[in-house]
């Protein structure tokens, strides 16, 4: 993991290998690639592997960061539920079910990971 801005990424280097190869194999862009390490890349950067021929972006990172966040955000909304099964800020006698079931810090989870996946989807979108 690393900070935005922290690795220099080469994308010409793609674009160069295509120019190199392409009119020797009879293809403008013959090589297909996949961009490994895409989590915390400058938008300009996946812009131009996009345009040098980039066809898959890996974002793991990203996105299991954000199944993370999803989980700590619900945690930190309802953490006067989530301190055992009876008793809560309504109540000492409140049950806290509806609040520790999976299905409902799941699916926050879920939903801030599918956020995540569609910022991913709109920034390589504009670079076709």
């Amino acid at each position: 993991v690393y900070k935005p801005g922290n690795v220099k990424l080469q994308p010409e280097l793609l674009d160069s290998f295509q120019k190199n190869l392409g009119p020797k194999m009879g293809y403008e862009k013959p090589f297909f690639f996949v961009f490994h390490g895409g989590s915390g890349s400058e938008k300009k950067d996946i812009e131009n592997a996009v345009s040098f021929g980039v066809v898959k972006m890996n974002v793991d990172t990203d996105t299991q960061w954000a199944y993370w966040e999803g989980l700590l955000n619900f945690y930190k909304a309802k953490s006067g539920y989530l301190q055992g099964q009876i008793g809560n800020p309504e109540g000492e006698d409140k049950p806290n079910k509806s609040y520790y079931d999976p299905r409902k810090w799941v699916r926050c989870s879920e939903e801030t990971m599918r956020d995540r996946v569609m910022v991913g989807y709109k920034d390589l979108s504009k670079s076709l």
